[in-house]
């Protein structure tokens, strides 16, 4: 499992600096990664070199090749997921039954629209 710290300093690369530093710390070489997923030593070339972009399925087989999430791969920091200090409580709720999380669900809705409320009313 990925350490915070690494986490924090992934989310300030661009996709192809991340990819590259997460091969890395896998121990892949570019041959490597690309045989593992199937992809030609080129193209994984030019995604390091940020001169090509990989297609839904590819970034599903790089994430799954490198144990990471496509969110890792994909989004820097602002860009994606709650922030660390709602991260445990979002992860404790994958743990509720089916009930408890339509509960937190419709929770979180009323918040949301209190909140954009709120904001509409400042504007107005």
């Amino acid at each position: 499992m990925m350490q915070l710290s690494q986490l924090r300093l992934l989310q300030l690369m661009d996709f192809p600096q991340r990819l590259a530093t997460l091969r890395k710390e896998k121990g892949f070489t570019q041959q490597t990664l690309a045989d593992e997923i199937g992809l030609h030593i080129s193209q994984l070339k030019r995604y390091e070199a940020g001169t090509s972009q990989p297609t839904l399925e590819v970034l599903r087989n790089l994430a799954i090749a490198l144990s990471v999430s496509a969110d890792v791969l994909l989004f820097d920091k602002e860009e994606r997921g709650p922030d660390e200090d709602l991260r445990l409580q979002f992860e404790a709720v994958q743990q509720f039954t089916p009930e408890e999380k339509q509960v937190a669900k419709t929770v979180l809705e009323g918040l949301i629209l209190k909140h954009d409320a709120t904001r509409f009313n400042r504007v107005s």
